[in-house]
């Protein structure tokens, strides 16, 4: 292990398209949505934690998780959590790890991810990973890793790139196009030089803020202005006064689809972003007739290709229906159409308008 390689997991999301499951206090990162065993935070922590030093993995997170993340992760260093103020997208997130770590050490070489991935393929994952930090350790370069698609899923960011290698498996990016429709997303599959965006990125700390210098200027210079209290007990004062000059931006649009010195690695090591209940249906195992249970005690009856999950203590029979994604909590029952369930979030929208945040 290299001193310095560092982990940053983005755990600040409330995951609304998981909800009911995944609320505003409780959201989709600290939950075992799978039944593993582990939650998505503690398996993000224990896969990085295999091939980087302890020490160095950091999670950023909201204020309102501190003790989620006590409970969930007792064996990171308090030290090692970092809070945001308010939810201002990976932009203010990525500048605030990378300018706190280059004041700890201005070699640090970096890989941001978020904490509600799915990878199966662990070693793959850390060849890819390592292969990245490699390349980037000796290029002024930034790395984003690229998922070979299987499908041409609307859910997801293309990233198309060169069609010549300037490394093993390192290749050039042209564009960036956020959640085509279906038709486009089916001529990127089958031109062959699109990946999915998988929201996972590698570079040196030092080229990233460079970065931020020249694309994002005005919020390089708030941290750089409190840059001094990093790492020191000043630094959470710091940080509030920080976020509410930033503007709310993701990496992506912010950085990366500007600047020119992005690469891409293709990859296939099993990913899923676990975005939607869709995805966590195609990731279970199913019954003969195509259902995803997740729960120990539902009974399915003439009932096929629905993705159930319930409590354990609770008895759910379902009969009759087919394609549906069927969550029930102790509050709330939802039943949605598969094919609605990007439309989850503005459920959740208007439940807020219509009930308020009781049930969020």
């Amino acid at each position: 292990m290299s001193k310095n390689h560092y982990v940053a997991i983005m755990a600040g999301g409330i995951g609304s398209r998981f909800w009911p499951m995944s609320r505003s206090n409780f959201p989709k990162q600290f939950l075992d949505i799978l039944n593993t065993g582990r939650t998505l935070i503690q398996s993000t922590y224990d896969r990085f934690a295999k091939f980087i030093p302890p020490e160095n993995i950091f999670i950023i997170t909201a204020g309102q998780y501190e003790d989620i993340i006590a409970k969930q992760l007792p064996e990171i260093a308090l030290g090692n959590v970092l809070y945001e103020p308010s939810r201002k997208n990976t932009a203010p997130c990525i500048a605030y790890i990378s300018h706190k770590l280059h004041e700890l050490n201005p070699n640090a070489n970096l890989i941001c991810a978020p904490a509600d991935h799915i990878i199966t393929d662990e070693a793959g994952f850390r060849k890819v990973c390592m292969d990245a930090l490699h390349f980037t350790a000796h290029i002024k370069a930034l790395i984003t890793l690229g998922i070979k698609p299987s499908s041409p899923n609307t859910g997801y960011g293309y990233i198309q790139f060169e069609p010549l290698a300037v490394s093993e498996n390192v290749f050039k990016v042209k564009t960036f196009t956020e959640k085509p429709d279906l038709q486009l997303a089916k001529t990127f599959v089958a031109s062959g030089d699109f990946l999915w965006n998988a929201g996972i990125f590698v570079w040196q700390v030092k080229n990233i803020i460079k970065a931020f210098e020249k694309y994002l200027p005005e919020m390089n210079e708030v941290f750089e202005t409190e840059k001094v209290h990093f790492n020191t007990k000043k630094e959470k004062e710091a940080v509030a006064r920080i976020y509410p000059q930033c503007v709310n931006i993701s990496i992506d649009y912010g950085v990366m689809e500007k600047a020119e010195n992005v690469f891409i690695i293709p990859a296939s090591f099993g990913w899923s972003d676990l975005g939607t209940w869709s995805t966590a249906y195609n990731i279970l195992d199913k019954d003969y007739l195509g259902n995803a249970v997740a729960g120990e005690n539902v009974v399915v009856i003439d009932a096929t290709q629905n993705m159930v999950h319930a409590d354990k203590k609770k008895l759910v029979v379902l009969q009759g229906l087919d394609d549906f994604i069927v969550v029930d909590t102790k509050d709330v029952l939802l039943i949605c159409k598969k094919e609605k369930e990007q439309e989850i979030k503005e459920y959740v929208a208007e439940i807020k308008r219509s009930k308020g945040e009781k049930y969020l």
